[in-house]
């Protein structure tokens, strides 16, 4: 069928040189690892780390961090195959492309859409609210109707949206500057927590390390797991079963590394440094996480921490309050990192959707001076812009983990594909311990998901839907790849 047609990965690579098309080289392993870690590095590790240890799995929270980076490294490794022998702009959307056929890459390329829009959108709003809190402490409050709980139009949002969409239209290595600065600020702040905490850590607080475990109350209707309504399981709270149920809620923390892929066409040697980017990003991310979540649940008895500002009120709580100022901070640039790696991966997915003619071929120009896709990357910061001002997102924040974890199989079940149907292909990174570990891949995002709402599973299902109607009303009829056959433009 037409639309199970595959792009060759040839194909796609010399769509790279394409003058009209054609993004610039500019970035190392080390631009690509300060990526990963500047979209990873969130609000997880300000916030999740003492959520996680007061109501799910306490000193053991530690534990499912290592749980979740596993779990994320299966991924990663898949990605880093995919990412080393199909060095194009679009990730996921383009290795789709290559093993599943176009229209699965387009369905996952509307996945993308809806995971990296809303994600930029959702994190600005809380950009938003920490820029607010921070002036507020030094005497200048903003109005709650700019800024707050429910403002009238999110001024700081739109703003912020708006400085960082300039910085990716003037150039991919400017953006990687800017990025290293504010990633060097919260790296810095989390080691600066991790340092200063050691010294007010009890060992009495890591006992018990495991909590007895603890019937969680049944949550029912829309807002219920998925594997709840489908097998009866209730979550547990603490003990060993509770560890795994947090690992399944911190691991959305690790989320972004994916994002790294999308820059491996503007990498200067995407074989050997794309993979080093991902890996090296995820092994460091993993690393902070582990170590902060030791220190907080050290400092504090995990039953008392706070869950909206656990490391700032664990200093307050030891009588040094002037570090809670220093953490939020570090939160305020760690969220600005994330809006901008955000932005950047949207851009390149779309970017090479249109230059593939599935979305208009006239957005996938790229810009004489800048040598980035300007004009699509001014589309989606006004549309970003747009949603971060003026829409109530709520509980639409989870389908960004639904999105992300159904590009994680996706790529799973690529790498099997490809290595079937392309054993001849060049791969400068190969995945170890293929088939067995993509499946165990595919497997533990499949269980991730189903610890999802039935109520987010049926918003994803309706996007899905329109997503697919677009596609047969103006993708298919668009489409290079089949346009021989179809006469498609």
């Amino acid at each position: 069928m037409e639309i199970f047609r595959t792009k060759n990965v040839e194909q796609s690579i010399r769509d790279t040189e394409d003058p009209e098309h054609q993004l610039r080289k500019r970035l190392t392993a080390t631009d690509l690892t300060v990526f990963g870690i500047g979209v990873i590095v969130g609000t997880g590790i300000f916030v999740l780390t003492g959520q996680v240890a007061k109501q799910t799995a306490g000193p053991a929270v530690a534990v499912s961090f290592v749980i979740a980076g596993i779990v994320c490294g299966l991924a990663a490794l898949c990605y880093a195959e995919f990412a080393s022998t199909i060095p194009v702009a679009g990730s996921a959307y383009t290795f789709a492309f290559a093993t599943l056929g176009e229209f699965p890459a387009w369905v996952i390329g509307w996945d993308l859409i809806l995971e990296l829009a809303l994600a930029a959108a959702v994190v600005a709003v809380g950009w938003s609210g920490y820029f607010a809190s921070m002036l507020a402490s030094f005497g200048i409050p903003l109005p709650t109707s700019i800024a707050g709980e429910d403002p009238v139009v999110n001024v700081p949002a739109i703003v912020i949206v708006a400085i960082l969409t300039a910085i990716l239209v003037a150039g991919i290595k400017l953006s990687s500057r800017v990025n290293l600065i504010l990633v060097i600020t919260k790296v810095t702040v989390v080691l600066l927590v991790i340092v200063a905490g050691l010294f007010f850590i009890r060992a009495e607080n890591y006992t018990p390390f495991i909590p007895a475990p603890v019937p969680t109350e049944e949550v029912g209707g829309l807002n219920a797991p998925l594997i709840q309504v489908l097998f009866g399981i209730t979550p547990v709270a603490f003990g060993v079963i509770g560890i795994f149920s947090a690992a399944a809620i911190v691991f959305f923390a690790f989320i972004g590394f994916d994002i790294v892929a999308t820059a491996a066409e503007e990498t200067i040697v995407p074989q050997r440094d794309v993979p080093r980017g991902i890996l090296g990003s995820l092994a460091i991310c993993t690393f902070l996480y582990v170590a902060v979540s030791l220190v907080v649940v050290g400092m504090q008895r995990y039953s008392e921490l706070s869950v909206t500002a656990p490391l700032s009120d664990a200093f307050i709580s030891v009588g040094h309050a002037w570090l809670a100022t220093i953490i939020s901070v570090g939160a305020i640039a760690g969220l600005t990192t994330v809006v901008l790696v955000l932005l950047l991966g949207q851009t390149r997915v779309l970017f090479a959707m249109s230059r593939d003619g599935l979305m208009p071929r006239s957005l996938a120009t790229v810009h004489p001076r800048f040598g980035t896709p300007a004009r699509l990357t001014v589309v989606i910061g006004v549309v970003t812009m747009a949603l971060a001002g003026f829409v109530s997102f709520g509980e639409l924040a989870e389908l960004v983990n639904i999105g992300t974890l159904f590009a994680f199989v996706v790529v799973s079940i690529g790498v099997m594909i490809l290595r079937r149907t392309r054993p001849d292909l060049p791969r400068a990174f190969r995945a170890p311990f293929v088939p067995v570990l993509p499946v165990l891949s595919v497997l533990a995002c499949l269980y991730l998901m189903l610890n999802l709402p039935v109520e987010t599973w049926l918003r994803f299902v309706i996007w899905m839907v329109i997503g697919v109607v677009i596609y047969f009303g103006y993708s298919y009829w668009h489409s290079r790849t089949a346009a021989p056959v179809k006469g498609g433009r």
